[in-house]
Order: structure tokens, then C-alpha cells, then sequence
């Protein structure tokens, strides 16, 4: 069987390629960014190419059926992009259309997480480290906060925990400085 899709997705011309895209877009219903469609699209699930996927994003941007979202470093379906969608979605096979949408029900909040949930850390001159985390949305920063941590061990301790945790600090910061 995966011989057969593996035929099925080499015969998709470039319009149906550009459609796998838009409707990864649609199923996702967040911007992404241009790795993370990359990532989705081919080494996750091998539905294009890399350099297919690349040249097809910079395509869909140019006729304005993706748009890039200011602040934000992701694309979105336009308005146009969605009709476009509409009018010729059934172009895409439909073991494809399920593929996609099992993937994204299983990896939605994955991606969702790691798109908006950002952790980094740098070591400062006095040997103590800086872990900086940022909760983003649509317009840009919702949250950032910076912790200087003793070690590296900690910054690290942080940084794998941040993804799992930012929404309960965020929540717990919300609930205690707002209400």
C-alpha cells in the first residue's frame, strides 16, 4: 500500500501539490510557520518533496493565497486561499485528505505548542545563565518573562519543561496579577 501512495502522490501535478498545502493550512486552522509546514509536509509524512514544498509556499504567497502574518513569523490562508480551497478541494485524493486529517487531529496541540511556546537561554558574564520564555499569539508577544538561574543545569531543567508548563504559568500569572 505505501507503494501505491508513494505512486499516487508522484503523479499529483503541481496544483495538487499547492492544494495539499493550502489544506494543511485549513486543518491546522493556526498560522504555521514556514518549518513547521516544511517539517508537517515532508519529513513527517512525506506528501511533497522538500524543495517542491518550499518552491509551492513562495508560490501560494506570491498569488496572495497564503499571507505572511506581521510580528509573527508564520503564513495563513487568505480569504482567497480558502475559496481556492473550496472550489477545488475534491482534486485532492482522498486517502490524502484522511491522511492529513488524522495527522493533524493527533499533532494539532503539538504544534500549536511548539509555534507558540518559545524557551531559550544564554550564560551571562557572571556565570549565572538568563532562560527567556515567550508565550506568542496572532499579534505578536502575549507573555515573556526572563529567569536568572545559577547553572546550566537549571536553564536546561526550564527549558525542556517550558513547553509542557507555559500555559499553568501563564494562567497562574493571569489568575494572581489580574484578578
Amino acid at each position: 500500500m505505501s507503494d501505491e501512495r508513494s505512486t499516487a502522490k508522484s503523479k499529483l501535478d503541481s496544483k495538487e501539490q499547492k492544494l495539499i498545502i493550502l489544506f494543511v493550512f485549513d486543518k491546522m486552522a493556526i498560522p504555521l510557520s514556514e518549518a513547521t509546514i516544511l517539517d508537517m509536509c515532508t519529513s513527517d509524512n512525506d506528501w511533497l518533496t522538500y524543495m517542491e514544498c518550499k518552491q509551492y509556499l513562495a508560490e501560494l504567497l506570491d498569488t496572495n493565497l497564503l499571507y505572511r502574518v506581521p510580528k509573527a513569523n508564520t503564513l495563513n490562508l487568505t480569504q482567497d486561499g480558502v475559496t481556492c480551497l473550496s472550489l477545488f478541494y475534491m482534486r485532492i485524493p482522498s486517502s490524502i485528505r484522511e491522511e492529513i486529517a488524522a495527522y493533524v487531529r493527533e499533532n494539532r496541540m503539538r504544534f500549536r505548542k511548539k509555534q507558540e511556546y518559545f524557551c531559550d537561554y544564554s550564560k551571562n558574564a557572571d556565570g549565572t545563565y538568563t532562560v527567556l520564555m515567550r508565550i506568542d499569539n496572532s499579534a505578536g508577544a502575549l507573555m515573556e518573562l526572563k529567569l536568572v538561574v545559577a547553572n546550566r543545569q537549571r536553564a536546561m531543567y526550564i527549558y525542556k519543561n517550558w513547553l509542557d508548563k507555559a500555559a499553568s504559568v501563564y494562567t497562574l500569572l493571569q489568575e494572581n496579577l489580574v484578578e
